[in-house]
């Protein structure tokens, strides 16, 4: 019931599909899921949505503020739920893990930053592309 509620709020008609789309992400425990991702986990839950239709869907949670689109470096769009709270990603290249940071003093260096050059920051998307250390 709260997918509906959420749904509605959004400005979307509540269909079986994005009900199920919605829950999916929901359950991902904040993991980052591709569209493939997404119509994988329909599959193994014996839904029948068509991979355009999961595609077509997440577009329009993204228009509706309901999802964040991230294009990482391997070139494919991933989604998370968009839950309000500002972070950034680190994205492991060699397993393509992608860890979650709030960092206040990256935040407040970068205010300082454009305040110094006199602009004021509206928004910023933050990715460090990161390896394990070598052991030594």
């Amino acid at each position: 019931m709260l997918e509906n509620q959420e749904l509605r709020k959004a400005g979307l008609k509540v269909t079986l599909p994005r009900v199920k789309i919605l829950q999916i992400l929901e359950g991902s425990k904040g993991l980052h899921m591709s569209a493939e991702d997404v119509y994988k986990a329909l599959l193994e839950a014996e839904e029948d949505v068509g991979l355009a239709t999961v595609y077509r869907v997440l577009t329009q949670f993204e228009g509706a503020g309901l999802v964040v689109r991230h294009n990482f470096d391997s070139g494919h769009s991933v989604f998370e739920l968009a839950r309000g709270e500002h972070h950034d990603h680190m994205v492991c290249m060699e397993s393509g893990e992608i860890i979650e940071f709030i960092d206040e003093e990256i935040e407040r260096r970068q205010k300082e930053i454009a305040d110094q050059h006199g602009y004021e920051i509206v928004d910023h998307n933050l990715v460090l592309y990161v390896k394990p250390k070598e052991k030594s």
